[in-house]
């Protein structure tokens, strides 16, 4: 018995859901999704709320319960308020400047990169450059409906320049810590 599984899914006032065969399609004021329904799964609508089945008892069937409902209640989510992404760029000269669909980034080398966004993400700049531990800091924040994409794109813009232990330089998750090492010392 999935305790994630059996959980009914609440539909926003403005959300909509319909079903049409194995695939779910959402629409709410954030944009629309649409979600292919794993093998073994059924979906029920009742009064305004999702409710996902399982066909039968099998190993396959209890072990995509709970994951369908937690694709379908993130889809359900994004579509009615979104989800987003904070990363923190420090070092000194490092940039970052949205122009249109991609994102041009200066990281410290010979070159500026430039990072396309994903069908669905949104990135933003926030100008005003604040100082952490004598490091400029410039904070970016992407918005997308579609969780699993946001994800994707936040771990592809990270892995341009991971945080270094030594200076804490690089691009970050807002909420991540980096653990710092202390650097060499002089021999006296």
């Amino acid at each position: 018995m999935s305790r994630i599984g059996n959980l009914p899914i609440k539909l926003g006032d403005k959300t909509k859901a319909v079903i049409a065969g194995k695939k779910i399609n959402f629409e709410g004021p954030k944009g629309k999704l649409s979600v292919n329904l794993p093998a073994k799964v059924k979906v029920e609508m009742k009064d305004g709320t999702v409710l996902v089945v399982r066909e039968d008892d099998s190993r396959e069937a209890r072990s995509m319960h709970g994951l369908a409902r937690t694709i379908l209640a993130n889809a359900a989510k994004g579509v009615s308020t979104g989800f987003e992404r904070r990363l923190s760029i420090r070092g000194v000269g490092f940039r970052a400047e949205v122009k249109g669909k991609s994102l041009h980034l200066s990281l410290g080398y010979s070159h500026p990169v430039v990072f396309n966004l994903p069908e669905g993400v949104t990135a933003e700049v926030d100008k005003a450059a604040r100082t952490e531990e004598s490091l400029p800091t410039v904070d970016l924040t992407l918005r997308s409906a579609d969780k699993e994409a946001l994800g994707a794109a936040a771990v592809k813009i990270r892995a341009l320049r991971p945080p270094e232990p030594y200076k804490g330089k690089g691009i970050k998750y807002a909420e991540e810590k980096v653990r710092r090492k202390e650097g060499k010392t002089g021999t006296t």
